[in-house]
């Protein structure tokens, strides 16, 4: 059997951090999620997705992760269910982070809320943008390319 789902949206909220009776720490937030089709009218819909994140990653993406930013969220499907104050059961899905990435640049921004950091001693500072040295990056000059050249 098989639970994993990967995610990739911005955020609709900043990340809310909590603790439990513990002092587990616990993230959560929603994910705006394009989806693949426009609807009849001809606009694009999306889906509000329900993250939650625990322990050190919770406390990472509470600390790094603002509304609008865009995210990978990789975890599992997880549908809870509790009596809500009136009496009445209420079914709730979610997502429960395994790992999340951080896809938008942000100042002193880890790429990945993996708890290390990608850098090294003596490297750049990681507020400096990462794609510096990419050599494919766009230079402001377009390119023509004929579908014959293409292997597809």
């Amino acid at each position: 059997m098989l639970n994993r789902i990967i995610l990739i949206g911005r955020l609709t909220q900043d990340p809310e951090l909590r603790y439990t009776a513990t002092g587990t720490a616990v993230a959560s937030f929603s994910l705006a999620v394009d989806r693949q089709r426009a609807n009849q009218a001809g606009e694009r819909e999306a889906d509000f997705i329900n993250i939650v994140v625990w322990q050190k990653l919770g406390e990472l993406c509470a600390q790094y992760l603002r509304k609008g930013r865009m995210a990978a969220v990789e975890g599992r499907l997880q549908i809870r269910q509790y009596e809500n104050r009136e009496g009445q059961k209420v079914r709730v899905a979610e997502v429960i982070a395994d790992n999340v990435r951080f896809l938008d640049r942000g100042d002193a921004v880890p790429t990945s809320a993996t708890g290390t950091q990608t850098r090294s001693e003596g490297s750049r500072p990681m507020s400096e943008s990462r794609y510096q040295d990419d050599p494919f990056a766009d230079d402001g000059h377009s390119i023509d390319i004929v579908d014959d050249d293409l292997p597809f």
